[in-house]
């Protein structure tokens, strides 16, 4: 599959996993859990068919610690989401581009060129817009909002973590450790505090279905597909676009009203993300 293809049919998949956790309404660790847990348990009959738990024991580790991250990520983002409107949850916790050239310049020394900072510049202008000015002028930051930004340093960690393994080994074989290293982590925490696990309305388990087959299965089998084929900075910026069909899902099934200035954000977020993508440029 042409890697560009992945990464978008990835980000709507993805696109959804606001929207499942708003209409789930359970706690944000248990909502992660069992978005790892039924994406996991889908894949495992084929891994153990085909033996591929197969895994240098470095690639291993790298794995199960970036599973950890990643469940934290979604953890933290999930309790953003209950705080704060979905579209601008997931606008700020893909601020992953401006973390994720930081990274590839102080501890990979890798330099991703002008075309990269100048799309990252307009695009991180456009979630301005989006979110509206005033929030940072003002220094008026919500918890949800504090969240939601520390998500977004979370998941370019994972970006991060799992570049290079992801070139060099099987992503389901990845995932399958991933996924495993997460909902070890997300039970521990789940079973700390209390957290119901069984009770929940068919409704909620159908969330929690689409959580796992839809955002975190397909949707992460394609986005890890393309971050072993395209450069890391251009995926994560790639990622913004996940906003503004968050944004049109909310706007349909949650009935988050898209006034002028989201509208007008969006489209300068997409912008921005077309210019990262100009030939020429030096990516990490």
């Amino acid at each position: 599959m042409n890697p560009k293809l992945s990464l978008v049919i990835g980000i709507i998949c993805i696109a959804f996993s606001a929207i499942f956790v708003k209409l789930a309404g359970v706690a944000p660790a248990t909502a992660a859990l069992y978005r790892m847990a039924i994406a996991w348990v889908i894949i495992l009959p084929y891994v153990l068919i085909k033996g591929k738990t197969t895994f240098a024991r470095k690639d291993m580790w790298i794995a199960l610690l970036a599973g950890v991250v990643f469940a934290t990520d979604i953890t933290v983002w999930n309790m953003s989401i209950l705080k704060i409107s979905a579209t601008v949850s997931t606008l700020l916790a893909n601020l992953v581009p401006v973390w994720v050239g930081l990274m590839s310049f102080i501890f990979l020394r890798k330099h991703s060129g002008w075309p990269f900072w100048l799309g990252t510049a307009i695009a991180i202008g456009g979630m301005l817009v989006l979110v509206g000015y005033q929030a940072l002028v003002t220094l008026h930051f919500s918890a949800g909002i504090l969240l939601a930004v520390a998500a977004s340093v979370l998941y370019a960690t994972y970006i991060m973590l799992s570049k290079n393994v992801l070139q060099r080994t099987d992503i389901v074989t990845f995932m399958f450790y991933n996924m495993l290293g997460a909902i070890v982590f997300l039970l521990i925490v789940n079973l700390i505090q209390g957290a119901e696990l069984i009770q929940f309305p068919a409704s909620t388990w159908g969330y929690f279905i689409g959580m796992g087959v839809l955002c975190q299965l397909l949707g992460w089998l394609t986005i890890n597909y393309a971050i072993s084929h395209l450069p890391a900075t251009k995926t994560a910026v790639a990622l913004l676009a996940q906003t503004v069909v968050t944004a049109i899902f909310a706007a349909i099934l949650l009935k988050e009203k898209l006034e002028l200035k989201e509208i007008a954000g969006s489209i300068i977020v997409l912008a921005g993300i077309g210019i990262t993508f100009v030939k020429g440029a030096k990516t990490a």
